[in-house]
């Protein structure tokens, strides 16, 4: 199995066509028809909050990390003693790769991505870097080059568009891969972030757009597109597509002031309305049959909990060995949960129970079955 996390950050509510958005994004929006829509779906409404949320499967509040971003020159990171995602990825012999921006802390070597749980990293450790030359600010006269490889700078690459360059990197990762083995891919791109840049050629199709933000960042958005398109061809052409789990999600809602629109929603990046912290697009291939193309999932089921894609990224759904619930009524070998809930419900698309409703058992032809707690398993139990 494949399994690949796009993040587009700060991308409102209303900046992806399928919503009706004014701005193109035909790629994103044949892979929402193709799969599933999570429409009740909720991040944290700033970026470091809910980065910490998606890798390690808990609360920002058992992290830390609920106050607000990690700043540059801030002594903190994303707490050592927290398993996340890559890491138990590995333990499952998947081979892990970052790409993109990371905004978890940096302050000593522990902190960084590949100790973590990433075989490599490339890309920027800090919120916010010049899209073009990867200059890094926090405060007048603070300011230095962030883009890495690994463990050491990437000099060279200043004048290369971060998107691009980071669509780059997950082709020639896919290129190399041996597929015999599976993989785990977390491209995070910047855009749609500040600074609003863009190529020029991206901002030709929205010329007739008065507001200059709200252009820039739509050229943005489009660049996000292509991009994905371009990862999308790239798993067709080394054979990952059929076998593989997509899943698009944006880190916190969009920033009017800066183009976003969270239309119709109240609120913006920041704020705990609607606006702050909307939704995400899903297009997962092998959990979701043909029959649950293009339906709307419930998501995570009440506000502010963040999605719970570690089960089921790690092909743990089931089965799923030592997971609270899910072995032969024993107890878990976990020592602690991950406050999360099931998703295989929404994902599999088959019965309108809510998949976190008591005793309950969903599926579909042909897809995988989530178990209800304490249920008596077949087979080896």
């Amino acid at each position: 199995m494949a399994v690949y996390a796009l993040t587009g950050f700060s991308v409102g509510f209303h900046d992806i066509g399928y919503h009706g958005s004014d701005i193109r994004t035909p790629t994103l929006d044949k892979l929402a028809a193709e799969g599933v829509k999570l429409e009740n779906y909720y991040i944290q409404p700033i970026c470091t909050p809910s980065r910490s949320q998606l890798i390690t499967g808990r609360y920002q509040i058992h992290t830390g990390l609920q106050h607000s971003i990690i700043r540059p020159r801030q002594p903190n990171c994303l707490p050592l003693d927290q398993v996340t995602l890559p890491q138990k990825l590995q333990e499952a012999g998947y081979a892990t790769h970052m790409v993109g921006k990371w905004h978890l802390g940096f302050y000593k070597t522990e902190c960084l991505p590949t100790r973590r749980g990433f075989d490599t990293y490339f890309g920027s450790l800090t919120g916010s870097v010049d899209y073009y030359t990867y200059d890094s600010c926090d405060g007048p006269g603070m300011c230095g080059y962030d883009l890495h490889e690994g463990e050491t700078v990437a000099w060279g690459q200043g004048g290369k568009y971060s998107t691009h360059l980071y669509t780059q990197r997950v082709r020639k990762i896919l290129a190399a891969h041996d597929p015999r083995r599976p993989l785990f891919i977390f491209l995070s791109f910047q855009a749609v972030h500040t600074p609003l840049q863009s190529p020029k050629e991206y901002l030709r199709q929205y010329r007739d757009v008065p507001n200059a933000a709200r252009r820039k960042y739509a050229a943005m958005v489009s660049v996000v597109d292509e991009a994905v398109r371009n990862v999308t061809y790239a798993l067709r052409k080394y054979g990952y597509y059929r076998d593989s789990v997509m899943v698009f999600s944006t880190d916190n809602g969009g920033q009017p002031f800066f183009g976003g629109s969270n239309w119709p929603l109240r609120g913006r990046k920041g704020t705990y309305w609607e606006g702050g912290h909307p939704w995400s697009g899903v297009r997962p291939q092998p959990l979701a049959p043909a029959q649950a193309a293009g339906e709307q999932g419930p998501g995570a089921h009440h506000r502010l909990v963040p999605p719970r894609w570690w089960a089921w990224r790690a092909a743990t759904c089931p089965p799923a060995t030592g997971w609270t619930g899910t072995t032969c009524g024993r107890r878990s070998a976990r020592a602690r949960s991950l406050h999360g809930r099931r998703f295989c419900t929404t994902l599999t698309r088959s019965t309108t129970t809510p998949s976190t409703a008591p005793g309950r058992t969903a599926s579909a032809s042909g897809t995988r079955r989530c178990r209800p707690p304490y249920a008596p398993a077949t087979g080896s139990c």
